[in-house]
């Protein structure tokens, strides 16, 4: 294949393409969180499951996050390698790097199925599953199905950025907009209509991530720029350790929030047995509930940050590696301004309509203290969104950008130093609305050090010279 089918990336207009890849990636990360989230609200409206329901899925949620760490680990990390291996003409590069990143994402896939299998109660207890018996009830048997269909979810998630980079963003959309489809449809026919409770959840999810995972392996039989051999399909140690590192901020940027959640979802457990009113044993398991809901819609809207930063990625990547400083720079400007909108736009929706949102998953069910509490974590948790979707914008670009050092970096800085260290000790003093008051403290640090970042970014893509360059075209 003639080694410039790629070539319009250098040469159609930047807004164009931002348009082309990130919507698309937009919108197959907003179909995957809505895996967990679509699994939440039939749960939530289920009244045998309600919020021991709903709180069960947020212990389990972390849990997800940890597989689609190691996924996109693997697959952003290839996607940006290939996109600038196609970029530089190099397409032997670009074919080793696929054929290992599947053969490791299979083995990762069924290796952490096993230890998810194998340590189910300790696991489930270290993100606050024994809230109460019940909770915990359901969510080992939530667990349980979902573990099974780990290795595919792994496996769809992975490919999906690896099938953009191959010049096919509507594909990987569709694969995904697919799985969540079977999901939709089949999670009110096993909770209510055949009473499957938990397992029918999760069943439903399983079904689709299957689904999505062979429609993967269809598109490695018939990719564009690429075409795979069978030769290609082993571990090539040299290239691994090449799109590795381009991966890790993906990694990071999502095992850390793990830490965070983990953190966030003990203090809540802690802290709620100590409230006068939570503390009541039916009302024991709501914070966790409510924490989840608000985490989920969080995740929808990071969803999209990511999508806008992730679908440049390739982009991004082909103009650095052909020399075109100038578009990178000002794909960087388009994108910043992307990613502020989201935010503003999500800031709007929790501050105006909290309970709106609250009544989707299943209010009408519950006590008021369940409303009460919700209204107050959409519009505390989430009151610096705007700077998150930046944030996180910021992140991914350095990714881009071959910049693994910096983007790793500020990652951890955001999640573990900052979100971890403020979670644990703001509820000492301020009990339950200490938790929520981590999030928009986290948020507004990390923005001073992304400040400073986003000069510098500027000023290095002026001088036509990335720092990461080196480290990914040679």
């Amino acid at each position: 294949m003639d080694n410039k089918s790629n070539a319009f990336l250098e040469t159609e207009s930047v807004g164009r393409l931002m348009g082309r890849y990130a919507v698309p990636c937009v919108i197959s990360l907003l179909v995957a969180a809505l895996y967990n989230i679509v699994d939440q609200i039939f749960i939530a409206n289920a009244s045998y499951l309600g919020s021991y329901g709903n709180a069960a899925n947020t212990v389990v949620f972390p849990l997800t996050v940890v597989a689609l760490a190691i996924a996109v680990m693997l697959g952003d990390g290839c996607c940006a390698f290939v996109s600038i291996s196609l970029g530089a003409g190099d397409r032997d590069s670009a074919r080793g790097s696929i054929g290992s990143a599947v053969l490791l994402c299979i083995g990762a896939g069924v290796l952490l199925a096993a230890v998810y299998l194998t340590f189910s109660d300790q696991i489930l207890t270290l993100f606050g599953g024994q809230v109460n018996p019940e909770t915990f009830r359901q969510a080992k048997e939530y667990f349980f199905y979902i573990s099974l269909g780990v290795p595919f979810y792994m496996f769809g998630q992975a490919l999906n950025p690896i099938i953009r980079s191959d010049g096919s963003p509507k594909f990987a959309m569709a694969s995904t907009l697919a799985g969540a489809a079977v999901n939709i449809v089949l999670d009110p026919v096993f909770i209510f209509v055949f009473r499957w409770g938990m397992m029918g959840a999760a069943a439903a999810t399983v079904l689709g991530q299957v689904l999505t995972a062979g429609l993967a392996v269809w598109y490695l039989c018939h990719m564009k720029a690429v075409h795979l051999g069978r030769h290609d399909f082993r571990i090539h140690r040299a290239l691994v350790k090449r799109y590795i590192p381009l991966g890790i901020c993906s990694f990071l940027s999502q095992i850390s929030l793990v830490m965070a959640m983990a953190a966030i979802q003990n203090m809540t457990l802690k802290y709620s047995a100590l409230d006068p009113v939570f503390g009541q044993g039916q009302y024991t398991q709501i914070p966790m509930a409510v924490l989840g809901i608000v985490m989920k819609f969080f995740q929808i809207v990071i969803s999209i940050a990511v999508g806008l930063a992730a679908g440049c990625i390739p982009v991004v990547g082909y103009n650095i590696g052909a020399g075109r400083m100038d578009r990178a720079k000002a794909l960087f400007t388009r994108l910043l301004a992307a990613e502020a909108s989201v935010g503003a736009a999500a800031l709007l929706i929790v501050e105006l309509f909290p309970r709106q949102l609250i009544g989707i998953f299943g209010a009408a069910n519950e006590s008021v203290y369940y409303t009460q509490y919700a209204v107050k974590c959409f519009r505390v948790y989430l009151s610096m969104t705007v700077l998150a979707t930046v944030n996180k914008g910021t992140f991914i670009y350095l990714q881009s950008l071959g910049r693994a050092f910096a983007s790793t970096a500020i990652s951890l800085v955001r999640e573990v130093v900052f979100g971890v260290g403020f979670a644990l000790p703001l509820p000492a003093w301020f009990g339950l609305n200490g938790v929520l008051y981590s999030m928009p403290v986290s948020d507004v640090l990390t923005f001073l050090i992304c400040a400073a970042i986003i000069v510098f970014t500027y000023r290095t893509l002026g001088s036509g010279r990335p720092s990461g360059e080196t480290l990914c075209a040679k």
